[in-house]
């Protein structure tokens, strides 16, 4: 007869684990489902972002000098070719506000702001930038200053370029897209005699419009860049994180300085030997940890929450002399599993903290409910509910950690493996004839 027991035990056990093991189908499903209204979000954002403006880097201002380049063939003939000298600031700075504001397209939530900077700088003497290159050939009086601004849409305002005492209004559209492909330019009239040694000090404002990012290249052999927001949940992002920064519930405030020695790119060169792309920095205006995000990083504990919530429900089959039936724990696994879809739709339209909440009350009251059904007998209905409430408290403690979170989780599934193995030491594997009744 014990003989008989045991293998009813073995069997059921290993029932149990070949049920938990198909229920990770349907969370499977669900994760899909979660990856689809994340891929729907970011269409959203597209969306937004091609009638508002798009990500914002902001390269320069640079120097552009053409020159004219001769050349023979091989039958001697006498050939021209326009080049251009590209000469980077001696100095840059840049001083600006951002301010975001949260857009809705559908039931989704989307970052877009509006930006005031002040760029300003200095130019040295241009000898530097033009060796080997006759000065005769140099054609200063079609030199202009580009700056590169990744969506032009963004631009709110008209650009006017203070150049030593004199003012340039800027153009749509770069001259050349060796350094830049998309931006704006202001011509120039240099003087030849003065473009060689003299100094240039420049400023300019821009109101600039932009989704999520605002980049800048540190095209100075000194860059400093000095942001301001109201924003509280920056994300600094790109090749150079802030030299100081200062975040709090009421915004951030954060400087950067570059120095030349810090990129792979001189401060002066011909045509398009070198890209700025790799250098650029900023800041990533993020939503805090949106709902699809943890509601993903929620289902990663499902079989956690359906091996947990088996696993009690078999040992109160053991300790109680209960009998539960395979479909039953299958219609329990499908409550633990729904809960995923009720998180996830309820989190759409309700703060996650609330949905959270709604979906875990629904599902433990239901699971309840059933076990008193199925078990008659209160007192392990509620244990039940208790132990839910615990296991779900838990879980939802873990996401809003992101820093411990590991170490938490870590934590946790110590204790509830030793709480476990406590209760489990009662159960007499070898003789399974006498069981103790855990609610005596």
């Amino acid at each position: 007869m014990k003989e008989k027991a045991k293998r009813n035990i073995v069997f059921k056990a290993l029932l149990i684990i070949g049920l938990t093991v198909l229920l990770l189908i349907p969370t499977f499903f669900i994760n899909t489902l979660v990856q689809e209204r994340m891929s729907r979000q970011k269409e959203a954002f597209r969306e937004i972002s091609s009638k508002w403006a798009e990500t914002q880097t902001i390269s320069g201002p640079i120097l552009s000098i053409p020159y004219m380049e001769y050349f023979k063939d091989s039958i001697g003939n006498i050939h021209k070719e326009k080049k251009y000298i590209h000469i980077l600031p001696d100095k840059l700075t840049v001083n600006g506000e951002v301010f975001p504001e949260k857009r809705y397209r559908g039931i989704y939530e989307i970052v877009v702001y509006s930006s005031k900077l002040e760029i300003g700088g200095i130019f040295s003497g241009l000898t530097a930038g033009n060796p080997g290159i006759a000065a005769e050939n140099i054609l200063f009086d079609q030199a202009f200053v580009a700056l590169g601004i990744t969506d032009l849409r963004g631009i709110e305002e008209n650009i006017t370029l203070n150049w030593n005492k004199e003012k340039y209004s800027f153009n749509s559209g770069v001259e050349t897209s060796d350094v830049i492909e998309s931006g704006i330019n202001a011509a120039l009239k240099l003087n030849k005699n003065d473009s060689l040694s003299t100094s240039y000090s420049f400023n300019l404002k821009l109101n600039l419009k932009g989704s999520q990012y605002i980049y800048f290249t540190p095209v100075g052999k000194e860059t400093e860049v000095t942001l301001f927001s109201k924003w509280s949940t920056p994300s600094f992002d790109g090749a150079f994180l802030p030299d100081t920064r200062e975040v709090t519930p009421g915004g951030f405030n954060a400087y950067w300085k570059v120095l030349h020695l810090n990129r792979n790119y001189p401060q002066s060169w011909i045509n398009d030997k070198y890209s700025l792309g790799n250098s650029a920095f900023g800041v990533n205006l993020i939503l805090p940890v949106d709902s699809y995000t943890k509601t993903d990083r929620s289902i990663k504990y499902a079989v956690l929450f359906i091996a947990l919530t088996f696993l009690l429900f078999f040992f109160l089959e053991l300790m109680n002399n209960k009998i539960i039936h395979p479909l039953q724990y299958i219609l329990v696994g499908f409550a633990l599993c729904l809960f995923y879809i009720l998180l996830l739709s309820i989190s759409e339209h309700l703060n996650y903290t609330i949905a959270y909440l709604i979906a875990s009350v629904m599902t433990i009251g239901l699971i309840t409910w059933y076990s008193n059904s199925i078990l008659h007998y209160p007192k392990l209905a509620g244990l039940i509910a208790g132990n839910l409430v615990i296991l779900y408290g838990f879980i939802f403690t873990i996401i809003q950690l992101e820093d411990y979170a590991l170490l938490m989780g870590s934590v946790g599934l110590f204790i509830i493996l030793a709480v476990v193995m406590w209760y489990s030491r009662k159960i007499d594997w070898t003789g399974l004839g006498q069981l103790p009744k855990l609610m005596e």
